[in-house]
């Protein structure tokens, strides 16, 4: 065990040997010796072994362990429930051997199993946990019941009366009891009862949370829509903690609620069961008014009053009566507020939310109001007047944040423009001042001025200016080296370099990203998206490797964390978990992960090092199965993870978001049909008897056709969806979702290429099983489907043809479309190539039958039917072609390497010495992954060409 630990996996093979030859029987060596076997990757041998021990049912601990650690390394959590099944008929009152039971169905989801697992514990020990783990596991099947009815008939009912007999016989004891009884009343919707058991006795219990008691009533008075109780317990929160924001929501949507009902409280008793309610705006209003004067008395400033004022502003003017309440005017109450807090960086986002009380033609005075009350000092006449500390560095950052989101920056003019984007720079540098003493994790006070200066350039890019794009690189590198931990400057500066097509300096910013867990799902899109499409496909392997790790582990994670929080009786948790593992399961990246890895494999495997049939085997892929769950697919992309300080009209919308869903579910589609059709090919090989359609059909093969003729009637309709969507001419933000490819795809060419490549499949099998007598005819379609296929693909590659990166006027220009045109050449021609070694095992057996008769009958002139000589030209054409590419990039691969960047004059002279270094940077990041791109698009093609040379019959 000591070798297994230290990892030193072919020493505990041979120890656990050497015990076996004294001791036969040991089952415990032997399963030792199973885990070093399926360390050291045999894992049937393993298999073998473990069974041979499960066969005997052991019911030693040791044995029981070290097989349950196995199970698990194989993946197979199924095995470790027969195994406790065993040996708790054995050891029938073994309290530990029912425990791991339980926790072993827990990790195969079998909640009725555990249900029963759960009360047989609680009859051999009467503990408390053991019966609650009963009752869990009844919710659990009611959550997982496709049957909404049987859930709220049968499961619930039963859990509730399991409950209420530990509640008569007065056996609550913990706080998670409780939770559990509060949880199966509000899945009930017996909201009244819930908030009995809460407001009574047993409501005592739930102390492990601040207000956790307080929370729970309040979400059944709204359940219940009792309004007076929610205003008045709100009331008496925001009394005790005037900082509370969710409380000054619940308390304006109430007094609003029993406003619109004219509520009146009764004269004789109390208000409400939780003391005196407010019904009225005047009383609102007052209620607000004490709140600030009572925080100006506070040790520390609170900013809930203050906003909770604006908030009633808001609300008062949606309702058309603000005027008559006296609360102020907005402006000038966000300018105290500014003065107040403008010095935390809180303060834009705060005032965010409120600036649309401002009218748009206050908007510059606003600014100027309140740059007038920020301590900057000038060292010269004509000078930048500068901060001369934090505070004041703070407080001009939220003004100039402030300016870009009410679109003062976006109505300059491009002269204008430049102009702030120095001023921001020499800000942004004088800051770097302040933070001398930050560690290298830290970020740098100043870093927003360079990242707002990079978000005017944008600006300037998007209208047309082709140099501003290598001055936002220039920036970001340069804020990079003195904050290297900036996320923000990473994520902007993947998101330049693969809009420029570049993506090699792109992997290691997103490694320095650490992305952990959760993000490989929400953020992982921008990695993935770029990676094989710019002709990385090492990079990209990896990159869909790190987000598959990651979606794998999840199941198995997520069943060790269900079984803690049962160990740990945290059972409100358990439903969060499970809703988890689904939203991962139904993930669109995860969905795309898949089939983009399996593709990128299948072009660099496939018919190179292995067959397609074994590639496709060893992928376990069928054209049949699809196993994306399109009615359940779940967009957990974080569109905003990139700052934006964008007005909402320009900024990304829900729209946005709805159409790149869309966009990105269509071209899955398209995607994932085209995966499943090329997994269709090998099931197609060549059949015996070509005439006796009967016996095909029970081969399974004719049916094989009829898949492959469905998936492909799919396709199309699949790329006429995808054209529909791409006739509205969707522009994202350039800071929101990337488009997907598929717009490259149909305007270059590759997917009319696709598509008859696999209609050309389907003639192939019809001459296949039709035999080469009476099939002139579709040995002519056969002939112009291979003349018009060399046309198509030779248009493609006229679509790829250009200079990659150019310069003009002294600046670079990139045209990543010329890229992302030859790596879809290369997957077509892959494809092609795919579709004619189909074509070559149907015709070499006729020739080679057409040869044997040519024998017999002794004549030297047997026609040769046209199809042959139609694949020869085909094939020929092919490798010429293929040919030229090569030529091609190698020409390419000249012109990029012969590329003096340094003679470029950048001749926006207002570049500094620093500056100019950063710029060079770049421009050779950039230049040398274009290279990179090339090379590896050249690779794969000339592995290609060999196959090729191959097909001639």
């Amino acid at each position: 065990a000591d070798y297994l630990d230290n990892g030193n996996n072919k020493m505990a093979i041979q120890q656990a040997d050497k015990l076996l030859k004294k001791h036969k029987d040991l089952h415990c060596a032997k399963v030792l010796k199973a885990i070093g076997l399926q360390r050291t990757g045999k894992q049937d041998e393993a298999y073998a072994l473990a069974q041979e021990v499960a066969a005997l049912e052991p019911t030693d601990d040791n044995s029981l362990q070290a097989l349950t650690i196995l199970y698990r390394e194989m993946h197979r959590p199924e095995l470790v429930t027969k195994l406790y099944e065993a040996a708790v008929k054995k050891v029938p009152n073994s309290e530990e051997y029912h425990s791991h039971l339980f926790m072993a169905y827990a990790r195969v989801g079998e909640y009725k199993k555990m249900q029963q697992a759960g009360m047989a514990l609680y009859k051999i020990v009467p503990k408390n946990p053991y019966y609650f783990w009963s009752v869990m596991s009844l919710i659990m099947q009611s959550i997982s019941a496709q049957d909404e009815n049987l859930s709220k008939t049968m499961f619930l009912p039963l859990a509730e009366r399991m409950v209420e007999k530990m509640v008569k016989e007065d056996k609550i004891e913990a706080e998670a009891e409780v939770e559990l009884y509060y949880m199966i009343l509000e899945r009930l919707e017996k909201y009244k009862e819930a908030l009995d058991v809460v407001r009574g006795k047993l409501g005592e219990k739930l102390t492990s949370e601040l207000q956790s008691r307080e929370n729970k009533c309040m979400a059944m008075y709204k359940k219940l829509h009792r309004w007076p109780e929610c205003n008045a317990l709100a009331r008496r929160l925001l009394l005790k903690n005037s900082d509370d924001w969710q409380f000054y929501i619940t308390y304006f949507d109430s007094v609003f609620q029993l406003i619109d009902e004219s509520w009146t409280p009764p004269a004789e008793e109390e208000h409400s069961l939780e003391g005196e309610v407010h019904c009225s705006i005047e009383q609102a209003v007052n209620f607000i008014e004490e709140r600030i004067s009572e925080e100006s008395k506070s040790s520390r400033p609170l900013r809930g009053p203050y906003l909770a004022k604006l908030e009633l502003i808001r609300r008062l003017r949606r309702r058309g009566c603000n005027d008559e309440y006296k609360l102020g005017d907005p402006e000038e109450l966000m300018f105290q507020y500014f003065k107040k807090f403008g010095d935390k960086p809180c303060c834009f986002t705060d005032l965010k939310v409120f600036v649309d009380l401002l009218p748009p033609s206050q908007y510059t005075k606003f600014i100027r109001q309140l740059l007038d009350v920020i301590p900057l000092a000038a060292a010269a006449e004509n000078e930048v007047a500068l901060p001369g500390d934090i505070k004041a560095l703070q407080q001009h950052l939220c003004v100039v944040q402030l300016s870009r989101l009410l679109g003062i920056y976006h109505a300059m003019e491009k002269k204008q423009k430049l102009a702030v984007v120095r001023e921001l720079m020499l800000r942004y540098r004088h800051g770097l001042e302040f933070g001398k003493s930050c560690l290298k994790t830290e970020l740098q006070f100043s870093d927003y001025y360079c990242l707002l200066a990079v978000h005017l350039l944008l600006d300037l890019w998007l209208e047309g200016e082709e140099a501003a794009v290598w001055q936002c690189l220039t920036l970001l590198e340069e804020g990079l080296s003195h904050s290297p931990s900036n996320a923000q400057f990473k994520l902007l500066l993947i998101r330049i370099y693969c809009r420029l097509g570049a993506f090699e300096p792109v992997s290691e910013l997103y490694s320095s990203l650490d992305a952990k867990h959760i993000q490989h799902d929400t953020i992982g899109y921008l990695l993935t998206r770029y990676a094989g499409s710019l002709g990385h496909y090492a990079a990209a392997s990896q990159s869909c490797n790190f987000a598959l790790r990651f979606f794998h582990s999840n199941q198995k994670d997520t069943s060790e964390y269900i079984i803690q929080a049962y160990k740990y009786g945290a059972f409100e948790k358990i439903p969060e978990f499970i809703a988890f593992r689904n939203r991962l399961n139904s993930s669109l990246h995860f969905a795309q992960v898949r089939t983009e890895r399996m593709l990128l494999d299948l072009l660099l495997e496939a018919n190179i090092s292995t067959s397609l049939e074994e590639s496709i085997k060893s992928m376990s892929l069928s054209p049949e199965e699809d196993d994306i769950p399109w009615k359940d697919l779940r967009d957990n992309r974080d569109l905003t993870v990139l700052f934006s300080w964008d007005p909402k009209d320009r900024d990304i919308s829900e729209e946005h978001r709805k159409l790149s869903l869309e966009e990105e579910t269509l071209w899955l589609r398209i995607r994932s049909l085209t995966l499943r059709l090329v997994s269709g090919l090998p099931t197609l090989g060549h059949t015996i008897q070509p005439k006796n359609s009967e016996k095909t059909a029970e081969n399974g093969v004719s049916s094989k056709i009829d898949t492959i003729r469905a998936l492909l009637q799919q396709l199309e309709a699949a790329v006429d969806s995808g054209k529909k969507f791409l006739e509205q001419k969707i522009q994202y933000p350039v800071l929101g979702p990337p488009p997907t490819r598929m717009a490259g795809f149909f305007s270059n060419g590759s997917c009319q290429c696709q598509t008859s490549l696999f209609y050309l499949v389907s003639d192939i099998y019809e001459l296949d099983t039709n035999g080469l007598e009476d099939s002139a005819e579709i040995q002519e379609r056969i002939g112009n489907s291979f003349k018009s296929l060399v046309e198509r693909l030779t248009d493609l590659f006229n679509k790829c043809k250009g200079d990659l990166i150019e310069v003009r006027d002294g600046t670079l220009k990139t045209h990543p479309n010329l890229l992302e045109n030859l790596v879809f050449f290369v997957e077509t021609i892959s494809i092609a190539l795919w579709v004619s070694s189909y074509c070559d095992s149907v015709l070499r057996p006729f020739k080679s039958n057409l040869q044997k008769k040519k024998k017999k009958k002794k004549e030297s002139s047997v026609a040769m039917p046209p199809v042959f000589t139609h694949f020869l030209d085909y094939v020929t054409e092919l490798q010429t072609l293929t040919s030229n590419v090569i030529d091609h990039i190698k020409g390419l691969e000249i012109i990029l390497t012969a590329l003096k960047l340094e003679e470029l004059s950048l001749k926006d002279t207002l570049l500094l010495q620093e500056e100019k270094k950063f710029t060079k940077t770049v421009q050779g990041k950039v230049q040398s992954s274009y290279h990179h791109s090339v090379q590896e698009i050249g690779e794969l093609l000339k592995k290609r060409l060999d196959t090729i040379k191959k097909l001639k019959i």
